[in-house]
């Protein structure tokens, strides 16, 4: 089994907030799949299907910063390798709407990220980032990433996010390089 894991920050203040983007994600491929959202301790799963596949959308319950305790713990209880998961989250060092696809490297630092690599003890986890940076830099970029979108980045969010449903279908379907030289 594959798993997806968006990150974000749980309850209802932060839905819409540029640091929930990874949720958003994970949504999305939810509801393309026809799935359904379950507890599954610290974190809410949906177990689907692409073409055939057996998938495990995940999104973890504890902040942003504590992400890789949710992670470790999904990870061992359903016997899942991080080899066969990929990290969704912002970035706020790519241009507003662009993505990148990795296989490994450091947390760049993002904290949720950071968490998840010290938690797992590698640096060997594929990520899909998903751009927020401002057009100009912000004064305080915590309160930054958890303001909600503007008005302008929520009418272009729909199409950033299906652009990055693709890739992650690509990168299951066809393997990480293909989606890396198509999305990058």
């Amino acid at each position: 089994m594959f798993s997806i894991v968006g990150l974000g920050n749980p309850g209802p203040r932060y839905v819409y907030t540029r640091h929930n983007v990874g949720f958003m994600l994970a949504d999305l491929l939810a509801v393309r799949q026809r799935g359904r959202w379950e507890r599954s301790g610290r974190s809410l799963v949906c177990k689907t299907r692409l073409e055939g596949q057996p998938l495990m959308l995940a999104k973890p319950q504890t902040f942003m910063n504590r992400s890789g305790e949710a992670v470790h713990e999904l990870l061992y209880d359903h016997r899942l390798d991080p080899a066969s998961t990929l990290v969704v989250y912002d970035e706020v060092a790519l241009p507003f709407g662009k993505i990148r696809i990795r296989l490994r490297g450091s947390a760049g630092g993002h904290k949720g990220m950071k968490s998840i690599l010290s938690w797992l003890g590698s640096q060997e986890v594929a990520r899909l980032r998903i751009g927020i940076a401002p057009e100009e830099p912000p004064d305080d970029l915590v309160a930054f990433v958890l303001e909600e979108f503007t008005r302008r980045e929520r009418e272009e969010l729909p199409e950033i996010l299906d652009t990055a449903c693709r890739a992650v279908e690509t990168f299951l379907r066809e393997g990480p390089e293909a989606a890396m030289g198509r999305f990058n």
